[in-house]
């Protein structure tokens, strides 16, 4: 079994900064791929980022430039690094992690932009 555990959400003004973390913890493999997905109200989960355990990564084309996906191998933790944040980031965010072909959900974490 697999725990993700986020944290760092919270309210920020428009222009800010926050940085998530996520811990995963329990069977968790040397190849898989970690990433970041996010839930605004009334809408569908979208993906925002992903990087495998090789170090690939990708963003989703509304959060290039501006978010920043990295991870800690040893510690089998990634975080999301959010700068220039607008009010249309707003959303909980969730930590996946894909391995085996089985995916894994954090609880999520909220985040608030206001403008």
């Amino acid at each position: 079994q697999v725990q993700l555990v986020e944290s760092g959400g919270g309210l920020v003004q428009a222009g800010g900064s926050l940085r998530l973390s996520c811990a995963a913890s329990g069977n968790i493999f040397s190849i898989n791929t970690m990433g970041w997905y996010r839930q605004a109200p009334g809408k569908q989960r979208e993906w925002v980022a992903t990087i495998t355990s090789g170090g690939t990564i990708n963003y989703a084309e509304s959060v290039k430039g501006r978010f920043t996906i990295s991870r800690d191998n040893a510690k089998n933790t990634e975080y999301l690094q959010m700068n220039s944040l607008k009010p249309e980031d707003t959303a909980v965010y969730y930590c996946n992690i894909v391995q085996l072909g089985r995916n894994y959900w954090g609880q999520g974490t909220q985040v608030t932009v206001s403008s």
